[in-house]
């Protein structure tokens, strides 16, 4: 048993070693593509600055103006403290499916994951209104105004559908979305 000890703590000192001498060599010697005095505790990719939008990809900056202007200026005066005037009935959200159907889904997919036929030409790509519909900032104004207006003051292909739906009609495709886009609900 006394072997097995010592033949364990050699073997725990050794990669106490090994790490000590693996660490001291990386934040001496940075690697290509390391800032000078990295460490695994703030990592090059930490270090750049990410969300410049000089760093985005193709499509990715139009595709954040929208989240960046509200989050820094909020939604058009218009929009601001909007709330959705529609209840949360089985009707209504069956409504907002045949009409998210009509309007909606031909680019951004039956359920919302931005897998429509028309969407797949799209750059910036439809956004992925199943996963944006939980965001925090998926407050009813925003979504009133995202659909509203669309994507030309963006820079983005979304028509603006404020003068071919009616508010309510806008409301109850926000109230199919926030129900989940359940399926058998409207022409999917």
């Amino acid at each position: 048993m006394r072997g097995v000890r010592a033949t364990a703590g050699i073997v725990v000192m050794g990669l106490a070693v090994l790490w000590i001498s693996l660490v001291s060599n990386v934040s001496a010697q940075p690697s290509q593509g390391q800032m000078p005095g990295w460490d695994m505790w703030d990592p090059g990719w930490m270090q750049r600055p990410m969300w410049n939008p000089r760093h985005m990809g193709q499509g990715q900056q139009e595709r954040m103006l929208r989240h960046w202007t509200f989050m820094h200026q909020g939604v058009p005066a218009e929009y601001r403290g909007q709330t959705s005037t529609v209840a949360l009935t089985e009707a209504t959200i069956r409504e907002g499916a045949t009409l998210y159907a009509e309007n909606c889904a031909s680019c951004h997919g039956p359920t919302g994951l931005g897998d429509g036929e028309a969407g797949r030409a799209l750059n910036p790509s439809p956004a992925l209104l199943a996963y944006m519909i939980n965001m925090p900032m998926a407050v009813d104004e925003y979504l009133l105004w995202t659909i509203s207006e669309g994507g030309k003051p963006l820079g983005t292909d979304m028509p603006a559908f404020k003068d071919a739906l009616t508010k309510e009609e806008i409301w109850k495709v926000i109230a199919f979305m926030r129900a989940g886009f359940p399926s058998g609900t409207g022409k999917n």
